[in-house]
């Protein structure tokens, strides 16, 4: 799951549920102004708010950065392609 240049180390730093930064992330699913998806070194993380705004996108450094109200953090032990097909057999059932 490790790209190159990214670092097998993952870290969040959130401040007042405002300002998040995450390291360790390897790949970007989906991201909207209330829901953020991402491949990270521990898992698939969801990320829920309001007016989410992507302040920092390093992909090759494994770096995020974003402001906004986060409301929830869930980590999920599926990648991302298996999200995806989870998420298209649902809609096409």
């Amino acid at each position: 799951m490790e790209q190159k240049g990214v670092k097998n180390n993952h870290q969040l730093t959130l401040v007042h549920r405002e300002k998040l930064t995450i390291d360790g992330v390897t790949n970007v699913g989906s991201y909207d102004p209330t829901a953020l998806l991402l491949e990270t070194t521990a898992g698939v993380l969801l990320i829920k708010g309001e007016n989410l705004h992507l302040t920092l996108l390093n992909l090759e450094q494994g770096k995020i950065g974003l402001t906004g109200e986060i409301n929830a953090l869930t980590y999920s032990n599926e990648s991302l392609s298996q999200r995806s097909k989870g998420l298209l057999g649902k809609i096409f059932k």
